[in-house]
């Protein structure tokens, strides 16, 4: 991508990956638009197989059998059985004998978007059609992890992007949402994994991710100002280069 501005701190990287998760001539391109010593480009939002970096407990728990899953939680309850009791709890009594169990299946559930993978999520959706202007959702409810706290923060995702003659399927956007958020995040990071992935499935002239949220980690702890929101955006392509592009789709954000 030619910068008109002279700007040569933002390069647009491609990685040849089709939406099956495979190399070939025919796959999508990731863009990616991050600074040249940005920590993303050594951890980048979307591994091979479509799933967050390719650690092994990742892999290991999106692959794992009916027995596995339930060692993983009888071993997850017995560590909140330990946080109980360091906290000077009595796990025993009667309030607490089913929380241990019940949190670690809660906490599973709130860390489920590890067991998803971005190219059967989006499973085919994606429809060659002749349109080249803006296409947003707006409003999109995100629930995620704060990972440093491992307390909630949530609020709002408005993704937009400008096809390239390729289209996605609208609940595809959500689901892409929920499969990032629902992991250990930072809002930062989630908001560049989302723009990024629909770059890889897409291929599109630009991509605009926004998101709004609540951190509790802010509001139950430390500075506890309940009424702050935290504002993030990653544009990448036209969206990032093309000033006219990115005020069209912030000014369409703001209309009620």
């Amino acid at each position: 991508m030619d910068d008109k501005n002279g700007d040569d701190k933002s390069k647009t990287v491609y990685s040849e990956i089709n939406i099956n998760g495979r190399n070939g001539d025919d796959g999508a391109y990731a863009q990616v638009t991050s600074g040249a010593q940005s920590t993303y480009n050594q951890c980048p939002a979307i591994s091979l197989d479509g799933s967050i970096w390719p650690m092994k407990d990742t892999r290991r728990r999106k692959d794992e059998t009916e027995r596995e899953k339930a060692e993983r939680l009888v071993k997850l309850s017995g560590a909140v059985k330990t946080m109980l009791e360091c906290i000077g709890e009595d796990p025993d009594r009667k309030g607490l004998q089913k929380t241990p169990d019940c949190y670690a299946e809660a906490f599973l559930f709130f860390t489920k978007g590890y067991e998803d993978d971005l190219h059967e999520i989006v499973n085919g959706a994606v429809f060659n059609e002749n349109h080249e202007e803006l296409v947003i959702t707006k409003d999109i409810e995100i629930f995620s992890l704060c990972e440093h706290h491992l307390v909630p923060f949530s609020g709002r995702m408005h993704i937009g992007y400008i096809p390239n003659q390729r289209v996605i399927g609208l609940s595809k956007l959500a689901r892409i949402a929920e499969m990032f958020s629902r992991r250990l995040q930072v809002q930062e990071r989630l908001t560049k994994q989302v723009a990024t992935a629909l770059s890889e499935v897409l291929q599109p002239k630009g991509v605009a991710v926004v998101i709004e949220s609540s951190h509790l980690c802010m509001v139950m702890r430390g500075v506890q100002k309940t009424s702050a929101t935290t504002i993030t955006s990653c544009m990448q392509g036209c969206m990032r280069s093309t000033a006219k592009d990115r005020e069209e789709f912030l000014n369409l954000l703001n209309r009620k």
